[in-house]
């Protein structure tokens, strides 16, 4: 099972490691797909969901929705809370039971579960084959899109430029980064601008913001400060708590520049807002 997506690596850990060779991907798009919508995309940010959910359905695939879902685990993982953290990541495991892939449309969740899930059974070693199997066909959205329903884009917008913005932990362990930068290539009338301090964190980092605000702002503002620099008219992103907290600090400072998640931006510059 797990080869047909990817040979996993089975001894994921705590820190964030270079990825493993690269994947292997199917041949053929799947017929079906599981849908982890995210705590944060299913409060703040549904249209996104809803975005993801058309673009897979366009390219033929069925998309399941376990309504049962929640958090991936990461909060309570990053801030040492290990058992909390193993308990919500066990609630999910029997909602994806089926041999499907699982699409994530956030980098650092994607990255929760494929690196991050193994190091909480390790000591199951029932759980953890299937939390390994899981991870093996663990893909975020972009990626997905790119490699495995090998999507080509007709842009049908009119001219823009914006600033691509990936969370940093996304860029580390999901490459979200590259797959955002080719699926906007393909765009023939966006022009993705560079813009400073694009490695950088923006400064949410989950519960980091809540601990340490005073950092978490200064982040943030250097962040969006290098964004109204750049001279892009919008920002877009594959991790919705990054644009939560860019949207929010441009909010604040009285800006009209604003993020978008890069689903949502994928589905309205290909026509499906039509």
């Amino acid at each position: 099972m797990s080869e047909l997506f990817y040979n996993a690596a089975p001894n994921a850990t705590r820190v964030a490691q270079p990825l493993p060779e690269a994947r292997r991907y199917p041949a053929q798009k799947p017929g079906n797909a599981y849908l982890f919508g995210t705590c944060v995309l299913d409060l703040f940010f549904p249209e996104a969901g809803l975005d993801a959910i058309r673009l897979l359905e366009r390219e033929g695939i069925k998309v399941h929705f376990p309504q049962e879902q929640s958090c991936c685990g990461q909060p309570a993982y990053t801030s040492g809370y290990t058992d909390e953290a193993r308990e919500v990541a066990r609630a999910q495991l029997a909602l994806f039971a089926e041999d499907w892939p699982l699409v994530v449309p956030s980098g650092s969740c994607a990255g929760m579960i494929r690196h991050h899930y193994a190091e909480l059974f390790k000591d199951e070693p029932a759980t953890l084959r299937q939390v390994q199997a899981l991870a093996a066909r663990t893909f975020e959205l972009a990626e997905f899109l790119l490699h495995v329903c090998k999507v080509e884009f007709k842009d049908r917008g009119q001219p823009t430029r914006i600033a691509l913005h990936t969370s940093c932990s996304a860029r580390r362990e999901m490459n979200t980064h590259l797959h955002g930068r080719a699926l906007l290539a393909q765009l023939e009338r966006v022009e993705r601008v560079e813009h400073d301090h694009e490695s950088e964190c923006c400064g949410f980092g989950g519960t980091f913001s809540v601990r340490m605000p005073d950092i978490s702002g200064a982040m943030v503002a250097d962040k969006t400060h290098a964004l109204k620099e750049s001279g892009a008219a919008a920002v877009v992103s594959a991790d919705c708590g990054c644009l939560l907290n860019i949207n929010g600090a441009l909010e604040k400072q009285n800006e009209t520049l604003r993020g978008q998640h890069l689903a949502s931006f994928l589905w309205k510059r290909t026509g499906g807002a039509e």
